[in-house]
């Protein structure tokens, strides 16, 4: 029995982030919208509920059932779930005057399980637009800071529990601690989901569920398809089908090198060339959702006749991962867009296809300390993200060969030197943009009038915020040096200094 927290989800921007603290701590936990609960199994050992954008004194915010919910499980209100927790059995929540916003000071106020091992003082983050003026009767108020009178209150022996603050966020310094308390002393958790369990129980689960039948899978050289495939092939061996499709617009020589890394790792991949076809389709298109949607198309077209050649196929494998999961069912409805050139979208149906996905369940991080334990070469796991639709949305505005080729030159120059500084693994995901414009220059003793590539490099922990990195300027004006001497068309090379929000990490 694998021991689960469920996070019922108000809306909060931080929920994917408790989850994560949470298996941090090596306990499995999922995220369900209050208005989608599951079924309470034996195997929850406990519920968190989220913060929200929402008040509890808005008519139509969300509500649930606690008593039909807590089921004998402790439960942990954060924030919004902190203030339902309030209003809903006896306490009082009102408007605050101003919104209570950023770093605090917390001051325990007596003995509690969930703040054990907090020191007084310890920094906590708010971010809330009501407050907690009394708390319901029966609970003992715990902890208030100089702001606020109600931090934290509890009721030991129903085993409820309920802080006014974040502690899933950094600013909060010994959130994690509370987090621990919580799980490990209330819960009674033991922390045994590891890799090495996920690896074990998941091989063993698809085994059951494909026996002998025939699996294709479309690999993209990226980290969530490589790591499928090989729990897939631990699993199944010679009856998965793993087809790479180079779609023309892959990094410099990127077809040739994952390929010999899949056959490396034991896995029986069949290599499409479909560039040329990839290519003409996408001819005299700017609009980057049409560049998406064509590509979609015809990977779809050029994955279904290769599948065909493989006989008695009853299952696709996608490597979705949980963010695509929680993203399909959130609080406010299903998600128009779900990656669906990555996850081949419309295969199933098309090819009457059973849908197996091994790393539903895991977040990104995850996944990486999974292909570790699995053996994955390092190039591969540590890669940057790289988008589904390739350079066509690197290349702005209309796609032809030589701004492709172009491009690959570009970026390839810039990866070799990030690579060789030392600085790939300190950036999140890094690329050179085309774009589409010219600009005059000087070249030798001529004038020269050509186009102008710039340079994206980021830091994140999620891709979710991100900041730009503070690359050297020794080290840029080498990679623009590099370019400009070395790729024939580009005379000026820019670097895009704009963090996540507002800007988003690619162009398009």
């Amino acid at each position: 029995m694998q021991e689960t927290i469920l996070i019922f989800d108000f809306g909060s921007q931080y929920t994917q982030l408790i989850a994560r603290r949470v298996r941090e701590l090596n306990v499995y936990c999922e995220i369900h919208p209050y208005n989608h609960l599951p079924k309470i199994s034996s195997d929850v050992k406990g519920i968190i509920l989220s913060g929200s954008p929402y008040s509890v004194k808005e008519a139509g915010r969300p509500n649930i059932d606690l008593k039909q919910i807590a089921n004998g499980n402790p439960i942990l209100g954060v924030c919004y779930g902190a203030q339902y927790i309030a209003e809903t059995l006896g306490g009082e929540v009102q408007r605050s005057n101003t919104r209570e916003y950023g770093r605090s000071l917390l001051k325990p106020l007596r003995e509690s399980r969930l703040l054990r091992r907090i020191p007084d003082n310890s920094q906590i983050w708010m971010s809330h637009g009501d407050t907690i003026s009394s708390i319901p009767p029966s609970y003992a108020l715990t902890a208030a800071t100089e702001d606020i009178g109600v931090a934290a209150f509890e009721n030991e022996s129903d085993k409820i529990f309920a802080i006014q603050f974040h502690p899933e966020v950094t600013h909060s310094t010994d959130g994690k601690t509370l987090l621990a308390n919580f799980v490990y002393d209330i819960c009674g958790c033991a922390g045994n989901w590891t890799p090495a369990s996920f690896i074990e129980s998941t091989i063993d689960q698809l085994r059951n569920q494909l026996s002998n039948e025939r699996v294709v899978l479309g690999l993209s050289g990226g980290v969530d398809s490589s790591v499928a495939a090989m729990l897939l092939n631990e699993a199944i061996e010679d009856n998965l089908f793993c087809i790479f499709v180079d779609n023309g617009l892959l990094r410099k020589d990127e077809y040739k090198q994952v390929l010999h890394d899949y056959r490396d790792m034991g896995l029986k991949v069949h290599g499409v060339n479909a560039a040329d076809r990839f290519v003409h389709e996408l001819k005299g298109i700017s609009d980057p959702e049409q560049k998406r949607k064509i590509i979609g198309r015809t990977f779809i077209e050029v994955f279904e006749e290769e599948a065909h050649k493989i006989s008695d196929v009853k299952w696709l494998a996608q490597g979705t991962i949980y963010p695509d999961v929680i993203e399909s069912v959130s609080v406010k409805g299903p998600s128009a867009t779900i990656k669906s050139h990555h996850n081949v979208g419309g295969l199933p149906e098309l090819m009457k296809l059973k849908v197996v996905e091994p790393l539903r369940s895991l977040f990104k991080d995850e996944v990486r300390k999974v292909g570790l334990a699995l053996g994955l070469p390092s190039e591969l796991l540590n890669r940057h993200p790289f988008p589904g639709p390739g350079l066509a949305i690197r290349i702005l505005g209309d796609i032809t060969q030589e701004k492709i080729n172009m491009l690959q030159e570009a970026d390839a120059i810039f990866m070799n030197h990030l690579k060789s500084s030392g600085a790939y693994d300190e950036v999140w995901q890094a690329g050179a943009i085309f774009l589409p414009v010219k600009s005059v220059g000087v070249m030798g003793d001529e004038r020269s009038y050509e186009h102008v590539i710039c340079l994206r490099a980021v830091t994140s922990h999620d891709g979710m915020t991100a900041d730009f990195s503070h690359l050297s300027f020794n080290l840029l004006s080498k990679i623009s040096n590099d370019i400009i001497n070395k790729v024939k068309g580009i005379n000026r090379v820019v670097y895009d200094i704009s963090s996540k929000p507002p800007a988003t990490i690619e162009w398009e």
